[in-house]
């Protein structure tokens, strides 16, 4: 077993930006949601995850609403889709470095996001990361999205939960490494960032980039040109 676990943030981390509120700007795109009033409740919501206050449950609502009664075909086409014309485009050669270097290793190696399973499942596979903690969404009976949270979401101390959970599911702890590298820019992301060995402040945001300085941490810039 790898002696080495390495836990990777998503958006503003591997990527130079955030794949949910892109995937509600690229639902504008489609037609699929109001130009004026969908974006603008988008753009409220990430406000208040930058700040750290988003209500994740209301937003997973609203951010489901626009795709989750379309086909499954329909939906899965408009991800493709926004994986090509978004997506790609925001994957540096750096941050896929970055991956490949920890997975050439021997590394255990994981996404942990609070974006939902549906965005972000495809990225991961984009960035060849083997294992993604998301945000699962509740289905029901039919196996359609409902618009609810399942279980622990992986938002602010729930990424802690949530990844000893995968770990125990494997006989496992965060004891059972040697060490634990967990890559992020956002202080959304300090309980886990305090939790590991490494901590590693990625492309990180001024208040994170104070905190790491004053703790010592390593800050890493993927995005530099």
């Amino acid at each position: 077993m790898s002696r080495t676990l390495a836990l990777f943030d998503l958006d503003g981390t591997l990527l130079p930006g955030d794949s949910d509120h892109a995937f509600g700007a690229f639902m504008v795109t489609l037609g699929w949601a109001d130009a004026d009033l969908w974006q603008r409740r988008n753009d409220e919501f990430y406000a208040q995850y930058q700040a750290g206050r988003l209500d994740l449950a209301e937003y997973i609502d609203f951010a489901t609403s626009v795709w989750r009664d379309r086909s499954p075909e329909e939906a899965a086409a408009a991800h493709a889709r926004y994986m090509r014309e978004v997506i790609e485009p925001m994957m540096h050669d750096s941050a896929r470095q970055l991956v490949r270097q920890h997975l050439q290793a021997g590394h255990l190696c994981a996404m942990v996001t609070a974006t939902n399973e549906f965005v972000t499942r495809p990225i991961a596979a984009a960035f060849e990361l083997p294992h993604i903690l998301a945000v699962n969404l509740k289905r029901d009976d039919q196996g359609r999205v409902t618009g609810a949270i399942e279980g622990v979401p992986t938002y602010q101390a729930g990424k802690i939960d949530r990844v000893e959970a995968w770990l125990a599911e494997q006989g496992l702890s965060l004891d059972s490494f040697d060490d634990v590298v967990f890559y992020s820019d956002s202080t959304n992301d300090l309980p886990l960032l305090e939790r590991v060995r490494t901590p590693i402040a990625t492309n990180p945001t001024p208040a994170l980039a104070a905190i790491a300085r004053e703790r010592g941490w390593r800050i890493l810039n993927l995005f530099h040109t």
